[in-house]
């Protein structure tokens, strides 16, 4: 069984990346989203071990110390991570897997895993960008100006990926993300894995 690949999805707060994630999710076999480990309180609705692993600060940080995640980060006043070992064994399981982290998350796991797929997306512009973060109705004026001033930080490491894909036609964006994934399957080395024994019977 060929090892999955690993594929980095980052975007700036507002950019869509959580709703084109599940919907690539839901038309793609064998691709997986890595659950992340947080000490953020569990929110209504969310479920440990689905949304996120929901850990205390003492328990982040003895994984932590131990070298036990592949990328790790505080966000404000908790911590955010990785397992290690949950996605080495997806990936040596054949399944592909996707990280949705920023770009010093990305930065960390590209040191760990060279072979990696980093994907960006972008917004159709500055306006649409500001115009979906109004739509949510969930932030003050400054809160949404502050947003606007870390996504443009996100945005200036744009370089540092392999794919951009922008999402103003959100279907077209998906399609997008689907081929991304479709095109490094097909590429020889997993193939020739996948196809042993077709290729045996061509040649004989």
């Amino acid at each position: 069984m060929p090892q999955g690949t690993l594929y980095i999805i980052s975007a700036p707060s507002g950019a869509g990346k959580t709703s084109l994630v599940r919907k690539l999710l839901e038309a793609t076999s064998d691709l997986v989203l890595s659950v992340s480990h947080t000490t953020r309180y569990m929110r209504p609705g969310e479920q440990n071990g689905v949304h996120y692993h929901f850990v205390t600060t003492e328990e982040f940080q003895a994984v932590a110390a131990a070298g036990g995640f592949l990328e790790h980060a505080q966000v404000f006043d908790n911590h955010y991570g990785t397992a290690k070992a949950s996605v080495e064994a997806q990936l040596t399981g054949g399944d592909d897997v996707i990280l949705e982290i920023d770009w010093q998350g990305a930065r960390q796991v590209r040191a760990a895993f060279p072979a990696c797929e980093s994907i960006f997306i972008l917004p159709p512009s500055r306006q649409a960008l500001e115009q979906r973060l109004r739509a949510r109705g969930q932030d003050s004026e400054a809160n949404i100006q502050r947003r606007m001033r870390e996504a443009e930080t996100e945005m200036s490491h744009y370089g540092e990926y392999d794919y951009l894909v922008v999402n103003d036609d959100f279907h077209e964006a998906v399609q997008d993300l689907r081929a991304i994934v479709r095109g490094r399957r097909l590429e020889r080395e997993r193939q020739q894995a996948r196809l042993g024994k077709l290729l045996k019977d061509l040649l004989g």
